[in-house]
Parts: C-alpha cells; sequence; structure tokens
C-alpha cells in the first residue's frame, strides 16, 4: 500500500512539475518574440522607435527575435483599427505610437483611443526640431519667423502627419509663440518623415517640423540644418542647435513614443512586456541605440501610462482649442 501511495504522489508530483513548466513557458512566450506594428511609413519617428527597440531587445538577448510591419495610413488609424480588428491573434504584437493618437483621437481622425487598446509604458521623450535642407536661404529660425510674419503663405511648412496632428500643432505652436498667426499656417501633409523629408529636398516645402530624433540622423547624413528645437535646454547630441525659448519663443513640447498591446491583452502579458521595457534601459545595447537618435528616457508603465494620457489629453485638448483646432 506504502509503494502505490508513493508511486501515485510520484506521478502526481510529475505532472505538478510538468504543468508548471508549461505554464511558464507559456508565460515567457509573449516576450520571446514580438511583432512590432508601425502605424506610419519608412523613416519616420515611429518606424524608428520600434525598430531601435528591436534592435536593442535583440541584441542584448532580451528577446529571441523582433519582426516589423508598417501599416500606414488615417493618420495612424488603419494601424490601431487592424490591432483591434485582430486582438485575439495579436498578443504577440506591440504597437508603437506616440503623442498623436491622443491629438487625433480628439480631432476625430478616427474613432478610437488609447483607451481601446491595452497602454503598456511609455519609453521615450523626443523634441519637436524644425529643419531646412541645406541648400535653403535660412540660416537661423529667426529668418523664417521674419517671413512668416510677413506673409504667412510664404512659408510651406511639410509635416510627416495629417494637418492637425502633431507635426502641424507643434509648428502652428511655435509661430504663434512667435507672434504670427497660426491658423493661416501654410502645412504640407505626408504620411510620413522620409516622405516630408522629400518635400523640402524637391522644393514642394521650405521647412520641416519633425521629431528631433528624425532630424538628428538627416543632420548627420549632411542633407539638413536643424534651425531650433522644442525642449527647454539643448540637447547634448546636437549642442550647436538652439532652443525655441533662447531665440526669444515662450513655446516648449516633448513627444513621448510608447507601446500599447491589443485590446483584451491579460494583465500578466501587458506587465511582461513592461518588466521586459524595464529591463532594456540597463543594457549597452540601448544606450548606443538611444544615444544615436538623441531619445530622452521617460519611462511610464501601465496605470502610470494611463494617468500620463489622460493628463497629456486634457491639456493638448485645450492648446487645439486655443489654436482653432477644436471647437
Amino acid at each position: 500500500m506504502l509503494s502505490k501511495f508513493i508511486a501515485r504522489n510520484k506521478v502526481t508530483l510529475l505532472a505538478a512539475a510538468l504543468a508548471s513548466t508549461l505554464s511558464m513557458g507559456s508565460a515567457n512566450a509573449a516576450v520571446d518574440d514580438i511583432h512590432f506594428l508601425i502605424p506610419g511609413g519608412a523613416g519616420g519617428g515611429w518606424d524608428g522607435t520600434a525598430r531601435g527597440v528591436g534592435e536593442a531587445l535583440t541584441k542584448s538577448g532580451l528577446i529571441d527575435t523582433a519582426s516589423f510591419e508598417n501599416l500606414s495610413g488615417g493618420g495612424g488609424g488603419k494601424a490601431i483599427a487592424n490591432l483591434i480588428e485582430k486582438a485575439d491573434q495579436s498578443h504577440g504584437t506591440l504597437m508603437v505610437n506616440s503623442t498623436p493618437i491622443v491629438i487625433s483621437s480628439l480631432s476625430k481622425v478616427f474613432p478610437q483611443s488609447f483607451r481601446d487598446l491595452t497602454p503598456i509604458a511609455a519609453v521615450i521623450g523626443d523634441y519637436g526640431a524644425f529643419v531646412v535642407p541645406t541648400s535653403s536661404k535660412y540660416q537661423t529660425f529667426n529668418q523664417v519667423v521674419s517671413d512668416f510674419n510677413a506673409n504667412p503663405r510664404s512659408v510651406s511648412i511639410a509635416g510627416g502627419s495629417a494637418r492637425g496632428s502633431m507635426d502641424h500643432l507643434v509648428a502652428a505652436m511655435a509661430f504663434k509663440a512667435a507672434g504670427g498667426d497660426a491658423r493661416r499656417l501654410k502645412y504640407v501633409a505626408y504620411d510620413a518623415g522620409g516622405t516630408a523629408m522629400a518635400g523640402i529636398l524637391s522644393g514642394e516645402a521650405q521647412l520641416l517640423s519633425t521629431g528631433f530624433s528624425e532630424a538628428v540622423v538627416l543632420a548627420n547624413a549632411g542633407e539638413v540644418r536643424i534651425l531650433a528645437i522644442t525642449g527647454d535646454e539643448r540637447s547634448s547630441t546636437a549642442p550647436d542647435v538652439p532652443t525655441l525659448k533662447e531665440l526669444g519663443y515662450d513655446a516648449s513640447f516633448v513627444n513621448w513614443r510608447g507601446f500599447f498591446g491589443a485590446p483584451g491583452l491579460s494583465d500578466e502579458a501587458a506587465n511582461e512586456y513592461a518588466d521586459l521595457l524595464s529591463k532594456m534601459y540597463d543594457t549597452t545595447e540601448w544606450q548606443v541605440v538611444r544615444d544615436r537618435n538623441g531619445w530622452s528616457e521617460i519611462y511610464k508603465p501601465r496605470a502610470d501610462f494611463v494617468a500620463f494620457l489622460e493628463n497629456q489629453e486634457a491639456v493638448i485638448g485645450d492648446l487645439m482649442r486655443e489654436l482653432g483646432f477644436l471647437k
């Protein structure tokens, strides 16, 4: 009898151990491989953020593989709708996004908001930047302001997002602070930073409103000059570039970039993703990516991220109404 009891319990213990092992494997499966969904085209800030984070995670060994999918359209709404529609099949997917998800939701570019997704964490902050081709007559942002204030329609401003979205809003904020009529700003919308860059190189627009990290890459390639950034202080990545405040314009802005999971993602899986991104900060591989792009770290996981988004929604909504983008 004793031998049968021991045998039965051995089987029970082995089964429990196997179940535990399988459970652990299932729990960790979400972070072995990540599929990054990017709501814009190649060359934009979302694209650079997703690929930079994927690079740091894989090279540091925190995950095995990272895959990337660019799904542009609708100011980011196409990717959001896709993630919601395929939620049951997308528990291994993280969608990158940023301040535009708040702006576009407020302005009804698409019907969804961050509340329809599973917020994981804000990861980086990126200032706005104003750049011109190296062949441009403009050597300073003050010169652009002078022409704009004399004739707002004489300066076309390109951005890698739709009218009324972040690139447009940041430019309007800057020219309003410079004493101009922001509602008369001539904004030329492109679907990503790369095509917006092509717009100023071809002469379709004179000034590009973009993220600082994108501008640094372009400046390092010798294609553009960065005239000003929207940070409170100069960046060590481009120490010669002044801030708007230095130039006498009381305006500053930082764009967060972070990640969202599909709706219905379990708290366990969402917490694993958030923890994984936190661990990434301690790797040398991340430091290389971060410094190369001039990013600032603004880690805000789960509940902190939601509270941050709710506050930004209120602040940006007030700004958009002040500038005439919302009634």
